[in-house]
């Protein structure tokens, strides 16, 4: 296991390489090497190398071929007429700590690859020559993109196809430009799990969407932040997919813009929906295609979302399709539902059980004690009815008993009564609209209250029952938390 050291302001490609005194200058020395499963080429910190890196060679699961840095200073960085770093048949990679920017093609490419790790690497101003400038990885299995950032790159900032096993966690990706460009495209894959990313859209030019996923089987997409483009999540033509707890704003530009969209492309099967925080766009939920498409469109189970400021409803059916709509919050000025008479005459996809929201603010009495004053509410840590990160949702019931609420739910000042409570988490951008925000940067607590107006049934027809809301699983870096308390008049 030899690490290998490239140093452009120092080196010689006729040095061994072996050692920071006597590094190698240029790309051309490594390839030159015939790398073993656990050798690593480092690059140093605030150097420039002007070429295309191509790995030939492969590791093994647990000994990987690691490209990175070393020294102190900016990352690396590599430009190049053609690709950053590309590679054919090369699997068990790492590429860590480095930046490509100002390339003619991809940033990263990868053919006929399995098991690579790209973990922290910065990408910007990619695809120059008029190529796509993304990440883009080809056939192969298990490829995993964290904690890394992609910026102005021309088309799809990430783009990966026929991969089983995909990973791509705590990334954030702005502005992939093109008229067919997305911040990330995924085809023809599965078992993927897409969480904790903060994908934005609003500063591309001629944007497509945000992140598109065609024909994927069993995926997980979850915790993300989602802003801008033409649609928010197409997940078209999958089966097995989880949708739950992301922040979805911010698309629009077309009548049929949706924050999630599916039944197009091919048969649709089995979606859980839920959890998640759409607002400031045109649709909610679509389940709809281009044309009289005859694809099946079944098992989608669309619940405990939260609707806000949308153009259009927060449900769209207008193709056959089976599923159910139920006990989701929907704000009063956006339209719940909007399904096909021939549906509805079906029978297939119900709504029932979801609550309007009038919207109505909250004071904290202190960051220290986590009170809402005019609400009682409270969160504590105990062993009781607890979030992921041990926190509790109780009941000032001293509150509620002085002011003789019925069934001990909590009263304010105003005599309002009926506690009904929502336990939601976000992204990190979530709910910074309508609440106020205690903690650490973007991962605090937010409470708000809102008045509800009460679960509609079937016909629209609203009524006081309420059933309590699942929590979910919180991001990988913490939670946003949101509280809306039910304010009805009793």
């Amino acid at each position: 296991m030899a690490i290998y050291y490239v140093n452009p302001a120092i080196g010689s490609n006729s040095n061994t390489g072996t050692s920071e005194d006597a590094p190698f200058a240029s790309f051309w020395a490594v390839e030159n090497l015939k790398l073993q499963p656990g050798d690593s080429v480092l690059l140093a910190a605030g150097s420039v190398f002007n070429d295309q890196l191509d790995l030939k060679y492969s590791g093994t699961v647990n000994a990987p071929i690691t490209i990175g840095s070393y020294g102190v200073g900016d990352a690396p960085v590599i430009h190049s007429p053609g690709d950053g770093i590309h590679s054919l048949y090369a699997s068990n990679i790492v590429i860590e700590n480095i930046k490509i920017s100002d390339t003619g093609g991809a940033a990263i490419y990868g053919g006929y690859v399995s098991n690579w790790t790209i973990n922290n690497v910065e990408v910007d101003h990619t695809g120059l020559a008029g190529k796509a400038g993304s990440i883009t990885i080809r056939t192969g299995s298990n490829i995993t993109i964290e904690n890394s950032t992609i910026n102005d790159v021309n088309g799809d900032g990430i783009w990966i196809e026929k991969i089983n096993g995909v990973t791509l966690l705590n990334n954030t990706v702005t502005n992939a430009h093109g008229t067919a460009a997305d911040a990330v495209q995924l085809n023809d894959s599965k078992n993927i799990v897409i969480s904790g990313n903060y994908f934005d859209q609003t500063g591309a030019v001629t944007p497509k969407g945000v992140l598109t996923l065609i024909r994927p089987v069993d995926a997980v997409i979850e915790g993300n932040t989602i802003v801008g483009g033409g649609f928010g999540i197409s997940a078209q033509a999958g089966t097995n997919i989880a949708i739950h707890d992301n922040d979805i704003s911010g698309y629009g530009g077309y009548s049929w813009s949706y924050a999630i969209g599916l039944g197009d492309s091919g048969d649709t099967r089995n979606y859980d929906i839920s959890g998640n925080y759409i607002h400031d766009g045109v649709w909610g939920v679509s389940v709809s295609a281009a044309g009289t498409t005859t694809y099946v469109r079944e098992g989608i189970d669309i619940y405990g979302n939260l609707f806000d400021d949308l153009t259009q409803a927060a449900l769209k059916v207008d193709r056959p399709a089976s599923g159910s709509f139920h006990d989701n919050f929907i704000a009063s000025d956006v339209t719940p539902y909007s399904i096909s008479p021939s549906i509805i005459a079906a029978g297939t996809f119900p709504v029932s059980d979801n609550t309007t929201i009038e919207e109505g603010g909250v004071t904290l009495a202190s960051a220290d004690s986590l009170v809402a004053t005019d609400a009682s509410i409270s969160l504590v840590s105990d062993n009781g009815l607890t979030s992921h990160d041990g926190l509790k949702l109780s009941l000032d019931k001293t509150a509620s008993d002085k002011a003789g609420a019925h069934h001990d739910t909590p009263v304010g000042e105003n005599g309002v009564s009926d506690g009904t409570l929502l336990l939601r988490h976000f992204g990190a951008a979530a709910l910074e609209k309508h609440g106020s925000t205690l903690g650490n940067g973007d991962h605090g607590l937010t409470i708000e209250a809102a008045d509800l107006a009460g679960p509609e049934n079937d016909n629209g027809i609203s009524h006081h029952e309420t059933a309590p809301q699942p929590l979910h699983h919180p991001p990988a870096d913490g939670p946003i938390v949101s509280i809306l308390q039910d304010s009805m008049l009793h």
